[in-house]
């Protein structure tokens, strides 16, 4: 593969970085660099900033109002946002449940939703898990029965990421007891202030809820508000979480924690320490080799061959990295990355320890946060099983 950017590519960065630099708020862009907690209204507000632009859906058609990026035109978006200090873009609305809307709802549902996710202006969530239905997901039971223009759902989701913000949700129901699981289920839209629709948050190891619960009791849902055909929404499912594992991997983030990495290390002294040095070259190798991993998939998009379905290895590799890099920084710090009190944080406290820097106080939050990436969107050994069957025969 060729891995030398284009001159057009090249300007094409530089346009980005230079539209980022001048448009991103500059204390969204400190929070990001400092691992600080971000408020739903530094999410959305950027959502929207970028909507406003036209860039929300940036990997969307011109056909649906996207600019009609090239997928390496689409990475290099992704990398200059992140090292520029951008909050992540939510991906439950534009990355996620806007290609299944625009592949398979009907000309009534894109113009009724599309626009809406476009702008950021409507808060999406995913309800796919379930308890007892993770990995396993085709086994799930929240139940949808029709009566006559309407579904009536009872049931829970599970790990639904700020789902507190909801407003929207996307759901796998169950309408179907025959045949395969997979067979009997259908790809619903929700609204979350439907009669009968309870979010309760799970506080994480890190004290931040950001998951929820998502419990349905006889919530009524218009039948216009099915994706597709009743009992196959495992098909459309499968497109949106192609697109999830694919997003999970998110080198561009590594990239920039990375730096932050070696930003910590320097200020705690231990940079020059070899034996740490080596641990931070090793990352830099694996971080480097994932890169090229994305990289191949999308010099195989240019040239319109066929990728290798490698999904799952992006996941992976990703998560993996993402949990070495917030172990390295505890390391760095040592004892000054100890305390983790959220209420003290919130008023001001970074820690009592001499020396110690502002850096360190958000270290245990981030290092207890990732012990959740090998398990969500599919645990990693559910996905090395898969990779072995699909991928290696």
């Amino acid at each position: 593969m060729d891995l030398a950017f284009t001159p057009e590519e090249q300007q094409f960065r530089a346009d980005i970085r230079t539209w980022v630099r001048a448009n991103l708020p500059a204390d969204i862009s400190h929070k990001v660099h400092n691992a600080l907690r971000l408020s739903r209204d530094d999410l959305q507000g950027w959502g929207k900033i970028l909507g406003k632009k036209g860039w929300l859906g940036h990997a969307w058609p011109k056909s649906f109002g996207g600019p009609g990026w090239s997928s390496i035109q689409k990475h290099l978006f992704e990398e200059e946002c992140a090292l520029a200090g951008a909050p992540r873009v939510l991906p439950f609305g534009p990355v996620m449940v806007a290609p299944v809307i625009m592949a398979y709802g009907t000309p009534e549902q894109q113009q009724r939703f599309l626009p809406g996710i476009a702008s950021g202006d409507v808060w999406w969530s995913q309800g796919y898990s379930e308890p007892g239905s993770g990995s396993d997901l085709a086994s799930l039971k929240c139940r949808a029965e029709r009566q006559g223009n309407k579904y009536i759902v009872n049931g829970q989701k599970a790990w639904t990421t700020l789902g507190q913000y909801g407003e929207w949700i996307f759901c796998l129901v169950r309408t179907s007891n025959e045949g395969k699981p997979q067979t009997g289920i259908s790809f619903l839209l929700i609204d979350m202030k439907s009669p009968g629709v309870t979010v309760r948050p799970t506080v994480l190891l890190d004290g931040e809820p950001e998951v929820n619960e998502v419990f349905f009791d006889d919530v009524e849902v218009p039948v216009e508000n099915l994706i597709g055909e009743e009992n196959k929404g495992w098909t459309y499912a499968k497109l949106l979480l192609s697109h999830e594992r694919t997003n999970i991997a998110d080198v561009n983030r590594t990239k920039r924690e990375l730096e932050r990495l070696k930003r910590v290390a320097k200020a705690e002294g231990v940079y020059d320490d070899l034996r740490f040095r080596d641990e931070i070259a090793k990352l830099e190798v694996d971080v480097v080799a994932l890169e090229m991993l994305v990289l191949r998939v999308l010099a195989a998009e240019k040239s319109g061959k066929n990728s290798l379905d490698i999904a799952g290895l992006l996941k992976i590799r990703g998560s993996e990295i993402q949990q070495r890099y917030s172990e390295l920084m505890m390391l760095a710090a040592g004892p000054y990355s100890l305390p983790l009190i959220q209420e003290a944080m919130e008023a001001g406290w970074q820690g009592d320890f001499p020396g110690g820097g502002v850096w360190c106080a958000p270290l245990a939050s981030t290092y207890f946060n990732m012990r959740k990436t090998t398990i969500y969107g599919g645990s990693n050994e559910v996905q090395r099983t898969i990779v072995a069957q699909t991928v290696l025969g």
